[in-house]
């Protein structure tokens, strides 16, 4: 059946493939993981507020977005983001924004909603109590979220985060579609030069399926730990 195929492409290309792309795919997994937890953090506490228009707003973005395909977001963030920086600064010509810049905002503002909906879980899992204990001591609002709340919702959902940074681990091949050197766009272009497609993407979805995998695994014995903790 393999008769035919020529794995040793994966040899003379190892280097391109991890050196630069997986290496892109990580950093922007790792930065837009960052990003999307800050965000969404702000995003799960403006939810919360007391505020029914800041309320209402932060509901309306956080569903608009979970509601549209990824790869629709992609390409209206990569099209639309140097506009909104031509408004923004008052240029009379679009802002060049670069697509490394352009992914990384696409993946902070979609994955932050649905972080936003795993800390709002998390920040609601606290005891009333705790809260209640807060305010007596003369905490006040942003002291109480600091050091008693957000710690503990941290914690609680550590492993649905670090479960969703790994879709966002896979969800970032996406960006193959903007002739981005992740990982996919990288083995593709060695597919394409070589005429190796089949090796090369079979290549690709071992290697995901082992990180994936790995991962996953890895976040199953954190979740047993900390149920062990509590």
């Amino acid at each position: 059946m393999f008769e035919n195929f020529d794995f040793n492409v994966i040899e003379r290309s190892w280097e391109y493939l991890f050196y630069t792309g997986m290496a892109f795919t990580l950093q922007l997994t790792l930065y837009a993981m960052v990003g999307g937890v800050v965000v969404g953090t702000l995003l799960a506490i403006a939810r919360l507020s007391r505020f029914k228009v800041l309320s209402s707003v932060a509901g309306a973005y956080v569903n608009l977005i979970r509601a549209l395909p990824l790869i629709l977001v992609i390409f209206w963030f990569y099209f639309l983001v140097p506009y909104i920086g031509q408004w923004v600064t008052g240029s009379r010509q679009p802002m060049k924004v670069g697509a490394f810049a352009s992914c990384l905002i696409t993946f902070i503002m979609f994955e932050a909603c649905y972080y936003c909906e795993i800390m709002r879980a998390g920040i609601q899992s606290i005891s009333r109590g705790q809260v209640s204990a807060g305010y007596a001591l003369g905490l006040k609002h942003w002291q109480l979220m600091v050091y008693v709340v957000l710690p503990q919702a941290f914690r609680n959902m550590l492993p649905l985060l670090l479960t969703q940074t790994i879709i966002l681990f896979q969800d970032v091949s996406l960006v193959y579609v903007l002739s981005m050197p992740d990982f996919l766009g990288a083995a593709s272009k060695v597919a394409r030069r070589d005429s190796r497609l089949v090796e090369m993407y079979l290549f690709v979805a071992v290697v995901y399926f082992v990180m994936a995998y790995t991962l996953s695994t890895g976040v199953k014995h954190l979740q047993a730990r900390l149920a062990i903790v509590r």
